[in-house]
């Protein structure tokens, strides 16, 4: 039951992240990556619900394999992502009073797949009116800074508003946009590469650029991102056709600007709310 101290969190407002061993047990993280095969590979949907993406881009070197929002598919990955303490968590770094799920990410790097440009998580989120992201990236697999794992840039949050990036899945030189972005303002790359244990990971700041480079090792690089934003947000229409807006613009309400908790739940609040019947739905496979 991960919950940062102080110290953690004064040291993530000054990094941009917080790299920690141990997020959730082993066995855990093996129940989720015993899933992979049938969603990736079979769509085999747990719950009967499709996931709002399906991303298996095919190549040679391959690409990274992606599944967005698999919280509405399969219950393991939704009692990790719908946790109220990993909402606590999110909350506590970003100085919130509650937390929603915005997105849930399955990854998969094959042996020898491609990098993930890098980029900044909340230049993707201006559908909204409060784009500042939190999120956990959980390794479910060992990972190493050779086998294509997740590569912070140290104080990067603190860098300002930069744009999308052109490429982001399989660029040629990842570090494209960021490296111009730095030296444009007189900022220099510090790398950190995440190098955890099964069941291990890393928060990070929205604004953070972050990315993953090609896996040079013998074994694939499996994991689970969560992105949460503060419970108070609402759609912000003048801004819809930017960044993720088209795919998730389906669930604004008609004439309202209100985020519908069936869509983005709130899973932890300090006054202890949670979305009504989120515990029905992990303990018994409510759909």
């Amino acid at each position: 039951m991960f919950q940062p101290t102080q110290e953690q969190i004064e040291q993530f407002r000054q990094d941009g992240f917080l790299i920690v061993d141990k997020l959730i047990e082993p066995e855990l993280a093996r129940e989720i990556l015993g899933r992979f095969e049938g969603i990736f590979e079979r769509g085999e949907y747990e719950t009967g619900i499709k996931p709002d993406e399906v991303n298996l881009p095919v190549g040679d070197p391959p690409y990274t394999k992606q599944i967005c929002n698999a919280w509405k598919s399969d219950l393991a990955v939704a009692r990790q992502v719908l946790s109220e303490n990993m909402g606590k968590a999110c909350a506590r770094l970003g100085g919130w009073g509650g937390a929603r799920l915005m997105i849930d990410n399955l990854l998969w790097k094959p042996v020898g797949g491609r990098s993930i440009g890098f980029h900044q998580d909340s230049m993707y989120s201006l559908w909204i009116d409060k784009p500042a992201l939190v999120s956990c990236w959980l390794a479910l697999d060992h990972t190493t800074a050779d086998g294509g794992t997740l590569v912070y840039i140290r104080g990067s949050h603190k860098w300002g508003e930069a744009k999308p990036i052109m490429k982001f899945h399989g660029p040629e030189d990842d570090l494209k946009e960021v490296r111009e972005w730095a030296e444009q303002h007189g900022f220099e790359l510090d790398l950190v590469p995440i190098e955890v244990p099964p069941g291990g990971g890393a928060f990070h700041d929205g604004w953070l650029w972050h990315g993953s480079r090609i896996n040079k090792a013998a074994v694939p690089r499996r994991a689970l991102a969560m992105h949460c934003f503060q419970d108070d947000i609402q759609f912000n229409p003048e801004l819809m056709k930017i960044g993720n807006g088209p795919i998730y613009g389906r669930y604004k309400k008609f004439g309202s600007n209100e985020v519908d908790e069936s869509y983005f739940p709130i899973i932890w609040r300090e006054d202890g709310y949670r979305t009504p019947r989120l515990d029905e739905y992990l303990e018994k496979s409510i759909v």
